[in-house]
Order: structure tokens, then sequence, then C-alpha cells
């Protein structure tokens, strides 16, 4: 596979979804994400600012579902080697 057709996001061996990523654009989509789930957390305090917090996290979550979506193996349920 060339590298412009290489999957950033390959699916796990067991269950549905993606597993670590094989390229470093991947590693650098998973480092963003904490950093910016870090930074969530210095502006909505979890512990005051509780609901801000919760939409910020969860949209961070869908991004980061999307990136994979588009960036990854088309997900399915896998059972291993089977």
């Amino acid at each position: 596979m060339s590298d412009q057709n290489r999957y950033w996001f390959p699916t796990r061996s067991y269950g549905w979804g993606w597993g670590l990523p094989d390229v470093w654009q991947g590693w650098v989509v998973y480092g963003a994400f904490v950093v910016l789930v870090a930074a969530a957390a210095v502006r909505f305090p979890p512990s005051s600012d509780h609901d801000a917090f919760t939409v910020a996290f969860l949209a961070l979550v869908a991004l980061l579902v999307v990136i994979c979506c588009i960036k990854g193996e088309p997900p399915r349920w896998r059972w291993g080697g089977k």
C-alpha cells in the first residue's frame, strides 16, 4: 500500500473500533486530543463547571471519532484471527 493510501488507524484485532495508530499523523491526532482535553479541564474545571466540561469533552470525542472514521480502516466486528 502506498503511503498516501495508508490508514492512520487500523482496526482492532478483537471487537469493534480502532487500535493504536500506525503512522505519526495518528499519534499527532491522539496527542492533540489529550492536550485539548487537558485545556478543556483547565478552562472548565470539572469540579465547578461540570456541564461545560462534559459538553466540551463529548465534542472532542465526537471529533476524534470523525477523524478515525475518515482516516482509519472501516470498522467492523472482529474475532481475532478468524
